[in-house]
């Protein structure tokens, strides 16, 4: 599928030079921060618990946390993406968030979430897990962090390549309807079953199965 035309010129955020910049990033200092990123957490879930010991476990934990976050990423996007509300304030932090990415959405420097708030985020979901599963959550938080990584590979890539292949071009059409169809659809980027399973995929230029 050829890639969208360009969208229009970037869509400034703040009036800060510094907030607006930091607002930015580039797929390569996304790469360099996850690469170094995963690994360290990899690093202290060996170091608190041993893996070896029990590899399954481990690898059902850190397929855990990625299921976690596939469902993560749907509601994430459907919900509080595409949050609606009567108040300005509200608005302008969904549109900070999201709103502006459909306003230009081929941006390759608005394509990737920069990593203040990436790395804010996980951090959060990370502890989250290790309160809840003591030491052995270090692995479904790799996982989930996993997933966010893929999810906006996937994303960035939907916009900037053209992806080709039967899983690439597949995942790009989903998301493209997204933009150029109906928003209120194909709200999954990476795992793009949910959308059929929650009944919002959108099946023709219409819309979706059925009103989401």
């Amino acid at each position: 599928m050829p890639a969208p035309s360009p969208g229009p010129q970037r869509v400034r955020l703040f009036k800060n030079e510094r907030l607006e910049r930091l607002s930015l990033i580039s797929a390569r200092t996304f790469a360099l921060g996850w690469i170094v990123m995963l690994p360290l957490v990899a690093w202290v879930g060996c170091y608190r618990t041993r893996p070896l010991d029990a590899p399954l476990e481990t690898l059902g934990f850190l397929v855990v946390g990625l299921l976690i976050w596939s469902v993560f990423e749907y509601a994430m996007h459907r919900y509080l993406f595409h949050f609606e509300s009567d108040s300005p304030g509200v608005q302008w932090l969904v549109y900070l968030i999201h709103g502006n990415h459909h306003d230009s959405p081929n941006d390759p420097l608005r394509g990737l979430m920069p990593l203040p708030v990436s790395i804010a985020v996980m951090g959060l979901a990370w502890l989250a897990f290790v309160a809840t599963l003591g030491a052995q959550g270090t692995w479904p938080a790799l996982g989930f962090m996993l997933g966010y990584v893929i999810y906006d590979a996937v994303h960035y890539s939907c916009h900037q390549f053209s992806m080709r292949g039967k899983l690439g071009s597949a995942l790009k059409h989903h998301h493209m309807r997204h933009h150029y169809a109906k928003t209120t659809g194909n709200y999954a980027i990476s795992a793009i079953f949910w959308d059929r399973v929650f009944g919002s995929r959108i099946t023709s230029l219409k819309g979706p199965d059925r009103t989401a």
